[in-house]
């Protein structure tokens, strides 16, 4: 039996659902994070706080995973203060941990950072993204450019990082895009499980509200483009677990 089927398995904790139209057609935000994990080799858990599951162990796991959600950090909902309370042991674990956009904001918020509404409004569609020079030491974001093209649909924000936390990457729409906190643990606002057609949806949906803030919606939809140096994030990330495994 190889070293991957001996692994254990990602953690994938679940913390919100796509939109209906493109649940059907191409699966929910868990199915966008499992392609690059199994490329690698690794199996996967789903875990879903909503519907009231058990959080695990976090060493029980090769590596942790927290999905995107339409939900609001400041909502202060059962499940996500029930996750926020886990976070730190997860972190202590030393289990390599990556939050993405809901759960990005999720872990700030959980190791003492701040979560709230973005000053200037919501932040859609294809944006370029600055690494800052702490990346360049990263293990998760060495590898990239130092300016990179990605996919972006959030209101919320980390206001303040966490104490401990260290800036990876930001734009002049979002102060806050990546940090890591120690070497096994990393928030990242932008989406690297998103490809073009599921930001156009994503804009398309969201239209009305973007008009509503005087954003151009058709000009946004225009500059989508594929992203493939943000999903290298979720490919290193699998190769980390590996690695560390």
């Amino acid at each position: 039996m190889s070293e991957t089927q001996t692994m254990k398995p990602v953690l994938i904790i679940k913390l919100g659902d796509t939109l209906p139209d493109l649940a059907d057609r191409k699966g929910d935000f868990e199915d966008w994070f499992m392609e690059p994990l199994h490329a690698a080799g690794l199996t996967t858990r789903v875990i879903d706080p909503r519907a009231g599951s058990t959080l695990p162990q976090p060493v029980d796991y090769a590596g942790i995973l927290l999905t995107g959600s339409h939900a609001m950090v400041t909502d202060q909902e059962d499940w996500s203060r029930t996750t926020a309370a886990w976070l730190p042991q997860a972190v202590d674990s030393n289990v390599p941990l990556l939050g993405v956009c809901y759960g990005h904001q999720l872990l700030a918020d959980a190791m003492g950072g701040r979560a709230d509404n973005l000053p200037q409004g919501m932040e859609m569609g294809t944006v370029e993204i600055r690494l800052e020079s702490a990346a360049n030491h990263d293990a998760l974001m060495q590898k990239l450019p130092q300016t990179l093209q990605a996919h972006a649909s959030h209101t919320q924000s980390v206001i303040t990082l966490p104490p401990d936390a260290v800036l990876l990457a930001a734009n002049a729409w979002e102060p806050h895009h990546a940090f890591a906190i120690g070497d096994c643990a990393w928030g990242i606002q932008f989406h690297p499980e998103f490809d073009a057609d599921i930001m156009r949806t994503y804009i398309r949906a969201f239209k009305d509200y973007l008009v509503s803030e005087g954003q151009d919606a058709g000009r946004l939809l225009q500059q989508v483009e594929e992203t493939p140096y943000s999903r290298q994030v979720l490919e290193r990330f699998a190769e980390m677990i590996v690695e560390r495994s």
